[in-house]
Parts: C-alpha cells; structure tokens; sequence
C-alpha cells in the first residue's frame, strides 16, 4: 500500500515552533541580523538543519539587488600552482562554508586561485571570505576597488581598522600543545617553522616563544623556506633540529605534512618515537592516527572557521549593527601515541 503523505517545505513558523522563540528571531538568525546571542543562534540554525529548511534567502537577495552568491578565494602565489582541495585544512574549510552558507540560503563559490584580475574584479557575488590573506596580497587588493563586504580566513599581516576576519585562537592551541608535551616529560621542545609573509607562523612564533619565557623554557627554533618545495626544506630543517647538542626531545610541525616529514627524518638519525623523541604536529590529515606510531595533532578546526566566515560575511552583507568584526575558534587537541613515553620498567629498559 503507498503512502499518501506528500513531503512539504518546512516553514519559518515550524522551526520557531521547534527552537522555541518567534518567527523575526528565526529570519534574524538565519540572515546574520538582529541582536542575538550565539546561543540562541546556533539554536535556530540547529533546529533548522534538522528540519531541513532552507531560507529563501537567495531570491531575496536578488530582489534588492544582489546575487545571493558568496565567493570563497584562495591565496595565490604568482603562477605557482597549489593544490587547495588535497589539503585536509582548505579541503574542511572550504566544506564547513558550503554547508553554513546552504543553511542560510546561499550559494558558496570557490574560486580559482589562477583567475585573472578582470574576474576577480567582475565574478558576480555579495561578499567574499578571502583565506591567508598575505602581506602584499594582489587578490586582497582588487577585491578592495569592488567595495564589496569581505571576511579574512586568518588576521591579515597588516590590518585595517575596519577589516574583518575569523582566526584560531593559536596561542590557546599551542599551550594546549606544549602543556601536553611537558606532562609527557619534554623539556627541549623544538619548532620547526616556515617562512612566509601571511601571518600564521608568526603567531605561532610568538604564541611558543611566550610559553617558553613563562616557564623558562628554551626556544628551539629552525626556520625553513615554504616555497617551492617545503617537503625537503622541513625535512632539512628538522634534520638540523636533531643535529644539536644537546638536541631537543620533542619537536613540533606547523604544516598539514610536518607530522610525516618529522617522522621520516627522526628515522634517519635513528630515532625512535616516541622513546627518544616525542613528535606533533597542526594538522587535520586523518592518516596521523594510522602512522607508526600514530602522531599527536592539533586541529586548527577549519570546519567551523568557514561556518563562522560565512556568518560574519552575512552579518556584514545585511549592515547588522554591533557585530564583533573579530572573531576566535578554539582549538582541540588529538593526543596519540607519538607523545606518550612507554612506561620504563623496573630494570630501565621500556
């Protein structure tokens, strides 16, 4: 026997219904307007998801005007190709806007980071989330002539009074990070850090650097060139971490592949993990809880930092006032077996 139920279109008045508060506070929440708190928000934008409604948000915008299209760009780098979606951060980041944008009944392109300066200049969109925004940043800089709203993945090099961006709060991961290593025992920890001119490793420098002053730590750094090849150049610079003398007993990588390269140079000084040298890395690369050993990272959390970018983004789009332009998500750490010493027994052999 069929069913004669006929699916309907959630309605505004069923998912108020369902997050217990009126129809204007759930077509605030879902367009970045009204004075809200993030509880209550996050409440709507939950109880919508389950339902499956999706605001109409795009002919709106198209009424007044616009395109209901969000735009998503990529630092470039000249001609020199990067492969944004293989890395698990931009891969997740990239994911994380789709879907808040969908929930808020926009479309979310990602761009190209090869397109010329006639269509970053003329691509048809509402506002922009620009990641890694660098020090001399050309796309940053025609997307400024368009005078459209823009959010930046990460604090921009020099920034602006009025620019707007979601980052990591770094300097909450890395004490996460180093705290964990010292419960572990590490008392050399090592960083092995990239030079660039977008403001990430700079704070981690610092973030590593001030924990290292509190606790009379040393600081323990070799820097590396990430362009063009950051595999051998991280790999050359961990080396050069494991050649001092005394050398550090745990070092930790800022880069999606740093945790591998760690690996692969700790066995060729002959090194054992996580018995002479306890091993970390930022990442979100799942494989790291199938490397041997499985390796110790911290997520920077790009998924929620594109739900955050897109919300701001629209938050700016609709002119809300009192939006705090600046915002932090909070890191969580994935200990594993890299930086858990064996227990010793009693003879002093693990």
């Amino acid at each position: 026997m069929r069913s004669s139920r006929v699916w309907q279109r959630p309605t505004l008045d069923a998912v108020a219904a369902r997050a217990g508060v009126s129809t204007a506070t759930v077509s605030n929440a879902l367009n970045g307007t009204g004075r809200l708190s993030e509880t209550t928000r996050q409440r709507v934008l939950t109880s919508a998801r389950e339902l499956g409604y999706t605001p109409a948000s795009t002919a709106r915008a198209v009424a007044r005007g616009g395109t209901g299209v969000l735009g998503l760009t990529m630092t470039t780098y000249g001609e020199l190709p990067i492969a944004y979606t293989e890395i698990p951060y931009y891969a997740q980041l990239a994911l994380g806007g789709i879907a808040a944008a969908h929930e808020r009944g926009y479309l979310l392109m990602v761009m190209p980071s090869s397109l010329s300066p006639w269509m970053w200049l003329n691509t048809p969109m509402d506002g922009v989330i620009h990641v890694d925004p660098r020090a001399d940043d050309p796309v940053r800089s025609l997307l400024r002539q368009r005078g459209i709203p823009m959010v930046c993945d990460g604090r921009p090099p020099q920034p602006h009074w009025c620019d707007a961006w979601v980052d990591t709060d770094y300097d909450a991961g890395l004490r996460l990070l180093l705290d964990h290593l010292t419960e572990a025992g590490a008392r050399r920890i090592g960083l092995s850090l990239p030079l660039h001119d977008i403001e990430y490793p700079h704070q981690i420098e610092r973030a590593y650097e001030a924990w290292c002053a509190e606790r009379d730590m040393p600081v323990i750094v070799e820097e590396y060139a990430s362009l063009p090849d950051y595999f051998t150049a991280e790999r050359e610079a961990v080396g050069r971490l494991l050649s001092r003398d005394p050398r550090p007993d745990a070092v930790i990588g800022v880069y999606s592949d740093s945790g591998h390269n760690i690996l692969a140079t700790a066995r060729q000084h002959g090194l054992r993990v996580p018995t002479d040298l306890l091993v970390a890395c930022i990442s979100e690369d799942s494989d790291y809880a199938t490397t041997a050993p499985p390796v110790t990272t911290l997520s920077l959390r790009p998924d929620q930092v594109g739900n955050e970018a897109v919300d701001l983004l629209i938050a700016l789009i609709n002119a809300r006032s009192g939006i705090e332009r600046h915002r932090l998500v909070q890191p969580v750490l994935h200990p594993r077996r890299s930086t858990r010493r064996p227990v010793q027994r009693g003879n002093g052999t693990p």
